[in-house]
């Protein structure tokens, strides 16, 4: 039984899709960010950088448990402990996933999280932030869009870039992007949200 420490955020909500996906058993331990409970001792010994997500997999490599920090690397992880699933098979589908995994990871992830940042947390909206951060997710989602009409899925198939990535565009109207500017991603968005394993890794934690 993998232990999952998350709160309900984007990067909390890929590790849990990726479990649901996986078909792994997982328990679910609350860190509530808003309360600072990410700087207790306790999760700092998993992460030191005090941020979630985390697993901690007792059945880790050579047997041993593992604790594991950054949620890129434990979606390439658990894909690897159920025989690479979610990575295509070929190595030119492989690099591509993983390229776009990097995108939300360097991209959509920081980006994202600062037009959240300025345009919802702030009591006091700051005009120059919600500008300058906006218009980079405009421009992130304009990449996804041109993607996204060539293929059905960031790589040739489902896979961890599109697991890692959607749960950051189900906040789309937190960034005031209405997705019927991006047709392309909208398809996509429709698509994925009606995967069962998606609608209950999203539901984490209750």
């Amino acid at each position: 039984m993998i232990d999952l420490y998350t709160w309900g955020t984007p990067n909390g909500r890929k590790v849990s899709v990726m479990l649901e996906e996986c078909g792994l058993p997982y328990r679910v331990h609350k860190i509530n960010i808003g309360e600072g409970e990410q700087f207790k001792p306790a999760f700092l010994a998993i992460n030191p950088n005090n941020r979630i997500p985390a697993i901690v997999d007792p059945d880790g490599p050579e047997g041993k448990p593992l604790p594991l920090f950054e949620s890129g690397a434990i979606l390439v992880y658990l894909s690897a402990k159920v025989g690479n699933r979610f990575l295509p098979a070929t190595d030119r589908g492989k690099w591509i996933a993983l390229q776009w995994l990097m995108f939300q990871m360097g991209g959509v992830g920081p980006m994202f999280g600062q037009a959240h940042h300025f345009m919802r947390a702030k009591k006091d909206e700051i005009p120059y932030g919600s500008e300058r951060y906006g218009t980079e997710a405009k421009r992130l989602y304009g990449v996804l869009n041109k993607r996204l009409l060539e293929a059905a899925y960031l790589a040739d198939e489902y896979s961890i870039a599109d697991i890692a990535t959607y749960p950051w565009v189900a906040r789309h109207e937190w960034h005031r992007v209405d997705l019927a500017e991006f047709p392309a991603v909208k398809r996509w968005y429709d698509t994925i949200g009606r995967r069962p394993a998606v609608v209950r890794g999203m539901a984490i934690p209750a």
